[in-house]
């Protein structure tokens, strides 16, 4: 039996480098800065990590429907992607 492994890339490993070291931030930001619930354009009260977890997975969704609704260059979606990240975790 053979085993096959995950074909790395240097995109994918950067990927899972950049979400590690968000969730470090996050975890450093919150030991030294402990945050409170506030509610911004969302409809619910929410944490920096509730809008880190909600950022990305909106980020998912605007990766994969642009993959399937569009030709265009993925790093468009990465883009707005980010805004979205910006905007969320700033005003959300």
């Amino acid at each position: 039996m053979q085993l096959e492994w995950m074909a790395w890339t240097p995109v994918t490993a950067g990927f899972f480098i950049v979400i590690v070291v968000m969730l470090i931030g996050m975890t450093t930001w919150e030991v030294v800065s402990p945050n409170i619930e506030r509610k911004g354009f969302l409809p619910i009260a929410t944490t920096r990590g509730d809008r880190l977890f909600i950022g990305l997975l909106g980020s998912a969704y605007i990766h994969l429907a642009w993959i399937g609704l569009t030709d265009l260059s993925l790093w468009i979606a990465t883009v707005i992607s980010v805004g979205f990240m910006v905007g969320l975790m700033r005003w959300g």
